[in-house]
């Protein structure tokens, strides 16, 4: 018998957060034990930011609904509906959602999201 070349994700790891926001790992450390890839569906609410971090992985980011603002190495950036974005590892960035809808979205890093590589500072 031959091993599947595939696997359906049917039941995504929830990430337990404080801050209102809904992460729901697909594919990754936590959901798969997958170190290659990470694939994480998202909802921020309203007013929503995240301290700012230096990660070692690049992020790719696809917004669903609404708008989120990234600062980049000091750059304002706004990603909305159906656009996409890719910060490579090494930037300082910081995600939030300053407006006043929820904002949803996929994000997908290589290699896997892993918050020990993350380097949140602070704030």
């Amino acid at each position: 018998m031959s091993e599947k070349k595939y696997v359906k994700q049917t039941k995504p790891f929830r990430v337990p957060t404080t801050d209102g926001k809904l992460i729901e790992e697909h594919f990754g450390h936590a959901s798969t034990q997958t170190g290659a890839f990470s694939v994480a569906h998202m909802i921020a609410p309203p007013q929503w930011s995240e301290p700012h971090q230096n990660p070692e992985f690049d992020e790719i980011t696809i917004v669903t609904r609404g708008r989120k603002l990234i600062e980049i190495d000091g750059e304002e950036v706004e990603v909305g509906t159906g656009e996409t974005i890719l910060i490579k590892a090494g930037a300082r960035i910081r995600y939030s959602n300053p407006y006043d809808e929820e904002t949803e979205y996929w994000s997908v890093c290589i290699p896997a999201f892993d918050i020990n590589t993350a380097h949140r500072e602070e704030d």
